[in-house]
């Protein structure tokens, strides 16, 4: 006969109860056994009366998808507990499906015993919010633990948009001809083919760019053209692609981003499959976001582009609340706000007359790595070409009066001026391209916490408007410098990363701080060490993606994090997002109040504050990476 207290000491996490609890607890157990592939719990459905020890056996365990497809199947054998998690934090509901194995036999213990060892011994409660809040960080195991209410709410597509790809849309043709086809042929053809777009092939064989019926009514019927000339004399270029295996939602960001109306779709050798233009692409996506930036697009005031930044929050709590990945709304708010930026800017030019140089506006910060959130400020700067000395003044007046005037605008629609004063306005941030390359140099290589701070904001730029080949010229250059010794300069780096330690007290507590009558964190600074120290690494490896989640994806191709590090980080980084995003979106949607970083740990659920916990583990063992990767630098 099996000794159940010798039992139960084989048992995680009754191997931590003292001898004599597990003598009352042996007496406590009923033994059950269950008839091969029995369904014993139902994901969400099945209240669990109690926990399940296994003796012998074993439980088949499975999450079903909204296709009854099994996800996710784990297995349970001898010697393993089921149901602790459920029991403590799903309000009692089984959170996977479980069916049995041939021969099953468990002790079972009542919810009531369980929950009184929960209470009494720490180390046994939390084995399970422990096992739990490591579970929460893997993004498939959160999305089938909380698909969110399957109800369709306003600015929402079916959930397809963000899991349906470009190869399962139905594509058009690629009509194309060569540069030398004469444009009078081109439109024949168009009509034949009742096309709105054609492409132009080079000598090559290369498809170069395309003419749209916009095209021969602006530039030959409007412009009075010739249509006796070749159609590369009106091309519009350059053409965009995408992968057949990218999802919708990236090709109608692209599409924004771009201002591309048509969109060639590659397969993964290289061939194009056929094109896709974005109004067809809309049309699929009624009460879509897309349909909300196209919008944006045809505003034609400022107070029309205020209201519909205003709408915003809205927009971001209905996808979160879907189940759209946080890193997805990230996306939606960068497009909505490039929008809205591009519209002021070329009011502005329009306004104020053709530039005397080329230029490049840009973004940095959050919003220069697509990470944008509800409590957003401006940070930008403009780049342009390096002049002769007679025109220097010209040129730098021009571009400060378009930066003052771009910058008002959009205070006034709501995105308010940085405090650090990081703006074009700033004549500090207006310069020549040769200025721009002094102050990297400074920057570099006279090392202070200040310069550092600034260099940190300046790595993280992304282009907006102009000419993107001077933003080109200056990363080659920036690329050349960082090939140089500079350990004073990635001292500071490094210790900028390791400022803010992770909330956590001794005794596994979240620490808080005072604002108003609440007790609260801040989710900003919790984030900042995984995005400074994302950034160290990404300095170091000379990797110029701006986006917290491409560099880490680069350096883990590059082997500098290991797939496990990669994950962890990755989760718990866009899961604070999640929340910080979320919670922002309520304060202006139901508080009517401005958004902030402050989350009250008490107003969470237990699953989040585990979850919670979690991750600032995971922030602490990456800051420790930093120590040891850059352990010189810091002594």
């Amino acid at each position: 006969m099996l000794n159940v207290t010798a039992f139960l000491r084989t048992v995680e996490p009754f191997n931590l109860l003292p001898p004599e609890v597990l003598e009352e607890v042996a007496a406590l157990l009923q033994e059950v056994t269950h008839p091969r592939e029995a369904v014993i719990y139902r994901q969400g459905e099945t209240k669990l009366r109690g926990v399940d020890l296994i003796i012998e056996g074993g439980y088949d365990t499975f999450f079903f998808d909204g296709q009854s497809a099994r996800r996710l199947p784990e297995v349970y054998g001898p010697g393993t507990c089921y149901g602790g998690v459920s029991v403590l934090l799903n309000k009692k509901r089984s959170l996977r499906t479980v069916q049995a194995r041939a021969g099953t036999r468990v002790y079972f213990l009542h919810r009531n015993e369980f929950k009184g060892l929960c209470l009494g011994y720490e180390a046994f409660f939390q084995h399970f919010t422990n096992r739990y809040g490591r579970l929460m960080l893997d993004d498939e195991y959160a999305q089938l633990v909380h698909p969110g209410p399957q109800k369709p709410q306003n600015f929402i597509a079916a959930d397809e948009l963000y899991s349906r790809r470009m190869a399962a849309v139905e594509l058009r043709e690629v009509l194309a001809c060569p540069g030398h086809t004469p444009t009078h042929e081109v439109a024949r053809r168009m009509a034949r083919a009742r096309s709105s777009c054609y492409f132009v092939r080079d000598e090559a064989d290369k498809i170069v760019g395309y003419v749209t019926d916009i095209t021969l009514r602006d530039k030959v019927v409007a412009g009075l053209g010739d249509a006796r000339l070749p159609i590369s004399t009106f091309i519009d270029a350059p053409t965009r692609s995408v992968s057949s295996e990218a999802f919708v939602y990236e090709a109608l960001l692209l599409m924004f981003r771009t201002k591309t109306r048509y969109l060639l779709v590659e397969s993964p050798e290289g061939e194009y499959l056929g094109f896709i233009s974005r109004n067809k692409l809309l049309a699929e996506q009624a009460q879509s976001p897309f349909l909300f930036i196209q919008g944006v697009k045809q505003a034609v005031s400022g107070r029309e582009l205020r209201r519909n930044w205003q709408k915003v929050p809205d927009i971001v709590f209905q996808l979160l609340d879907r189940g759209v990945k946080p890193e997805i709304v990230n996306q939606v708010i960068t497009t909505v706000a490039d929008t809205i930026a591009l519209k002021v800017i070329e009011d502005v030019i329009r306004e104020l007359g053709t530039p005397p140089a080329r230029f490049v506006f840009i973004v940095l910060g959050s919003e220069g790595r697509q990470e944008q959130t509800l409590l957003t400020d401006q940070d930008n700067a403009i780049i342009y070409e390096d002049k002769a000395n007679e025109q220097r003044e010209l040129v730098r007046d021009y571009f400060l009066r378009f930066a003052t005037e771009v910058s008002d605008r959009l205070n006034n629609i709501g995105f308010s001026f940085c405090e650090g004063g990081f703006m074009a306005k700033n004549p500090k941030w207006t310069h020549s391209l040769s200025h721009w390359k002094r102050n990297y140099t400074e920057w570099l290589h006279e090392s202070n916490p200040e310069n550092v701070m600034r260099f940190a904001a300046f790595f993280d730029i992304r282009f907006l408007y102009g000419e993107n080949t001077i933003l080109d010229e200056l990363r080659d250059f920036l690329d050349t410098e960082l090939q140089q010794p500079l350990d004073r300069f990635l001292h500071y780096m490094a210790t900028n990363a390791l400022q803010y330690e992770p909330p956590l007290t001794f005794f596994n507590n979240i620490r808080t701080f005072a604002v108003g009558d609440q007790q609260v964190v801040n989710l900003k600074k919790i984030m900042s060490p995984i995005v400074d120290a994302v950034r160290v690494f990404a300095l170091r490896n000379r990797v110029f993606a701006t986006n917290t989640g491409q560099r880490l994806a680069a350096l883990r191709q590059l082997g500098v994090f290991t797939e496990k590090e990669y994950q962890e980080l990755l989760q718990s980084y866009y899961y604070l997002m999640g929340m910080r995003l979320k919670k922002q979106a309520a304060q202006m949607m139901y508080d009517k109040l401005p958004p902030d970083n402050y989350l009250d740990p008490n107003q969470l659920t237990k699953v989040e504050r585990v979850t919670l916990k979690e991750i600032f583990k995971v922030i602490a063992d990456f800051q420790l990476k930093i120590k040891v990767n850059f352990a010189k630098l810091l002594n």
